[in-house]
């Protein structure tokens, strides 16, 4: 089935995210990913760079569609040109990619100050007239393309506010809702009652919510997070159960498990994260019960 029909389905929805090879065969990431087929709804592929080295994640993208996976081109606005953009969208078209996860800044749609508004309405009005002319058949100066080209659109953005949802964020959302937004994807939940009144805020919207949830295997990666990314961001207790387990994948997949479960009532979907883990997603899915 592919992500549309089962966004629109309103099947919940399970997808993944893996990184452009860069010092090993992508077949090798392929036969990883066999251990899921079938159990996945769409994998993404951010693009990727790394000391100048930059991964060719569109041709990932066209290998995992030839060994039948919904592929999802991941792509940023902020850095790129509408012209750039558009070289980049319509080569992924022609590669046959059918799903596209926008990012207007990493996971945020933007921060609450005059200059990230600013830069949101720069980016989010760039992506909107790429993807109008695309569906127009046309390039943004004019002229006529092959074929009419339009994705399934997905859109990040932050869940960490709790209670209030701010308005600025709030208006920001409806702005997306505009240019056909199929989907948002939120940050990473560790706090499920916390990401609940994040969801009472934004289901106004009516648009299908996907919540990523990220696999913590040890307590120094849930301690790395919180120390690089946010303060607070995974909760102590899980923190104590990973450092405390004497068995630290079980507790890995019990934590997820236990995740998976209150956001099965809440959201339409969640996107896994396994750094670099796709081998062991397996025993995630089973433990979740996710097909």
């Amino acid at each position: 089935m592919k992500l549309k029909e089962a966004l629109e389905k309103k099947r919940f929805v399970v997808t993944s995210e893996v990184q452009t090879p860069i010092d090993e065969e992508p077949q090798a990431l392929i036969k990883r990913l066999e251990l899921v087929r079938g159990r996945v709804d769409g994998v993404t592929v951010p693009e990727l760079e790394i000391e100048g080295i930059v991964g060719d994640s569109i041709k990932i993208c066209d290998l995992l569609k030839k060994n039948r996976f919904e592929s999802i081109y991941q792509t940023t606005t902020r850095d790129k040109s509408r012209p750039q953009l558009q070289k980049d969208l319509l080569l992924a078209h022609e590669t046959g990619v059918e799903n596209l996860l926008v990012f207007t800044e990493d996971y945020r749609i933007t921060g609450d100050s005059l200059q990230e508004m600013m830069f949101f309405h720069v980016d989010s009005g760039k992506l909107s007239s790429v993807l109008e002319h695309m569906r127009e058949g046309q390039t943004v100066d004019g002229k006529e393309l092959p074929t009419k080209a339009e994705f399934v659109l997905g859109s990040g953005v932050e869940s960490g506010w709790g209670k209030n949802v701010p308005d600025l964020q709030m208006k920001e959302m409806e702005e997306m809702t505009k240019i056909h937004t199929g989907y948002f994807l939120s940050t990473p939940v560790f706090d499920v009652d916390r990401f609940e009144k994040f969801i009472k805020q934004v289901n106004t919207f009516g648009i299908p919510v996907i919540a990523e949830v990220m696999i913590l295997r040890t307590a120094g990666m849930a301690q790395f997070l919180n120390r690089h990314f946010k303060s607070g961001l995974v909760p102590d207790w899980m923190i104590k159960k990973l450092a405390s387990a004497p068995d630290k994948q079980k507790a890995s997949i019990e934590i997820f498990a236990d995740t998976i479960k209150g956001l099965k009532d809440l959201c339409q979907g969640v996107h896994i994260i396994t750094i670099g883990g796709e081998e062991k997603l397996r025993h995630y899915l089973d433990a979740a019960k996710l097909r």
